[in-house]
């Protein structure tokens, strides 16, 4: 799963906004929703299998962390996508003030 495929989700969206704050535990990722943990698990998987977040061992916990690298091809992904409307959104302005040019040399008298 591609890390947007993953971020459909709206409880995997909220993990990441969790884990953007500060790395954090299974298990108070669990207390912030209404989930049982292995749902909660089931959706950390998801999550490190699209290598958006990784898992380290501290002890006996397990923090859970935001990878960069995943977040790095979702900003690729957007910056593709910024600069496909920045071409269009300047093409539709050239186009209107074309047009408006036009609509003033019409509106002269001769």
């Amino acid at each position: 799963m591609t890390p947007l495929e993953a971020l459909a989700d709206p409880t995997r969206r909220r993990i990441v906004e969790l884990l953007a704050q500060r790395d954090r535990t299974a298990g108070e990722i669990v207390e912030e929703f209404d989930l049982s943990a292995p749902a909660i698990s089931q959706h950390l998987n998801v999550l490190r299998d699209a290598g958006l977040v990784t898992t380290r061992a501290e002890g006996r916990s397990r923090i859970q962390t935001l990878n960069s690298d995943g977040l790095d091809e979702i900003e690729a992904w957007l910056e593709k996508t910024r600069t496909f409307w920045s071409r269009r959104l300047d093409f539709l302005e050239r186009e209107l003030r074309a047009d408006s040019t036009r609509a003033k040399k019409k509106a002269r008298p001769a």
